[in-house]
């Protein structure tokens, strides 16, 4: 699907952060009509595995497996080929130059997942940055976008990005599909993600998909919440 073509409903992954199948179905169920694309991350894929991922895909939802996954080059290959036999639509992978030819070449033939490169976690800032790295002065926009450059050039078809980072991004990298985490509306505390910003501003900075989580599954109405998302996004598109 071209970034032209994107509707605004499109644009919205919601992510199943939940511990189990009835509960992921439910926010699935809840959502039906309006949402069409899923994130499976850590929590209910080590709970419930690809079967659940698998039926995702048989009720013809988008699915975003969101493992981040990093390790040898023979592992990754094989782990990315499993997923492109599925149809799963976005995979996310860190790690170097190596891990996306690795992703890449598990990929073969079939068009999708899409590789995204994590850039950074939204839940890390400057100060986190240097203490991960023992304490190097590091600037945190030179990071991100050393290492975006890195993995679009060894085939990786898009970045994790959040925060002012997605601007930056999106003006060294035109044409590469953009996601972003850590997005909060206005009126929602951001939790433990220190470079949040809202889908209007995540949007008019060149972001393709927002990843929203615990304001859509905490709502006390999930559908209005994603409703009022939805707008929002296709306010900042006009």
């Amino acid at each position: 699907m071209s970034r032209e073509s994107l509707k605004a409903r499109d644009r919205l992954i919601v992510a199943l952060d939940v511990n189990t199948r009835d509960q992921a179905l439910t926010i699935v169920e809840e959502l039906e009509g309006l949402v069409s694309f899923f994130k499976v991350g850590y929590q209910l894929f080590l709970s419930e595995g690809l079967p659940f991922v698998r039926e995702l895909i048989q009720k013809n939802k988008r699915t975003f497996l969101d493992l981040k996954m990093n390790d040898i080059e023979e592992t990754i290959r094989l782990a990315v080929s499993v997923t492109a036999a599925i149809g799963v639509e976005f995979l996310t992978i860190q790690g170097n130059g190596a891990t996306a030819r690795a992703a890449r070449e598990g990929r073969g033939t079939h068009k999708t997942p899409k590789v995204l490169y994590l850039t950074l976690l939204s839940s890390l800032d400057a100060g986190d940055l240097q203490d991960s790295f023992g304490g190097a002065t590091m600037k945190l926009n030179d990071h991100v976008k050393a290492r975006a450059r890195q993995a679009l050039e060894n085939g990786s078809d898009g970045l994790i990005a959040s925060g002012e980072t997605i601007g930056i991004l999106r003006r060294e990298h035109p044409d590469a599909i953009i996601v972003s985490p850590g997005i909060r509306p206005s009126d929602v505390p951001h939790d433990d993600h220190k470079r949040a910003c809202t889908p209007a501003e995540a949007i008019r900075a060149g972001a393709d998909y927002l990843v929203i989580g615990r304001p859509i599954r905490n709502a006390s109405n999930r559908r209005l919440a994603a409703e009022r998302i939805i707008g929002e996004i296709e306010e900042a598109l006009g």
